[in-house]
C-alpha cells in the first residue's frame, strides 16, 4: 500500500481521512505472466495500481492482428478507463507480460468517494489528464516521427523493457516490422 500512497503524494495531496477511506477500497491481486487484467468485450468494474511487473494494453483488428497500444510499468494506474466511464464493453485488453502485483479497487467505490472527498476527485482528474496527455503524445509520435526516433523515445521511457518483453510486442508498440527494428538497432550500435 505504501507504493500507492507515494504515487498519490507525487500527484496531488490528500487529507488523512480521504487516504484512510481510499486505502480500504484496495485489495492485493497477483497476476501471472500471460493473464489478463482486463478482457476485451467485458464491462470493466475495477481499476488497479501496478506495484510490480509489466502490463500491456492491446487490441485486435478484425483479422486477429494484435496492436500494442501501451506498456505500463510499476507505479502505474491500469484498467479499462473508457469502459469504466462509458459503461460500455471494453475494446482494449490488458495483459501481464511478467508476474505482477496489483492493488485493485472497485471503480464504483472510488466514484462514491469522489462525491464525499473533493481532494480525491481532484486526484482522479489529474490522473486522467496525465493519461490523456500521454495518449496524445503517443499519437503525435506515431504520426510525425520515424521508427528510429520512436524506438529511441521508447528506450528512454522504458529502459529495461527490451530485455523482458518479446520483440513482437515492441514492434507492435512502435508500429514497425521486425526487420525495421533489427535495422534500427544495428544502425544505433554502430560507432
Amino acid at each position: 500500500m505504501q507504493e500507492l500512497l507515494s504515487y498519490i503524494r507525487t500527484i496531488s495531496p490528500l487529507k488523512t481521512q480521504t487516504l484512510l477511506e481510499l486505502q480500504q477500497c484496495f485489495k492485493p491481486l497477483s497476476l501471472k505472466k500471460g493473464e489478463l487484467f482486463v478482457k476485451e468485450g467485458e464491462y470493466a468494474q475495477q481499476i488497479g495500481f501496478l506495484k510490480t511487473g509489466i502490463v500491456r494494453a492491446f487490441f485486435l483488428n478484425e483479422k486477429g492482428k494484435e496492436y500494442t497500444k501501451q506498456f505500463f510499468t510499476k507505479s502505474s494506474i491500469i484498467g479499462a478507463y473508457s469502459s469504466l466511464i462509458t459503461k460500455q464493453p471494453n475494446k482494449i485488453a490488458q495483459q501481464a507480460l511478467t508476474d505482477c502485483e496489483i492493488l485493485v479497487a472497485n471503480f464504483n467505490e472510488i466514484e462514491k468517494l469522489y462525491v464525499k472527498f473533493h481532494d480525491l476527485e481532484r486526484l482522479g482528474r489529474k490522473i486522467a489528464e496525465f493519461y490523456f496527455l500521454e495518449k496524445e503524445q503517443k499519437e503525435i509520435e506515431m504520426a510525425l516521427l520515424d521508427g528510429k526516433k520512436r524506438y529511441v523515445l521508447m528506450r528512454k521511457k522504458f529502459p529495461t523493457i527490451e530485455t523482458i518483453v518479446p520483440q513482437y510486442h515492441i514492434t507492435s508498440y512502435l508500429g514497425i516490422s521486425a526487420t525495421q527494428l533489427s535495422r534500427i538497432r544495428r544502425n544505433l550500435s554502430k560507432p
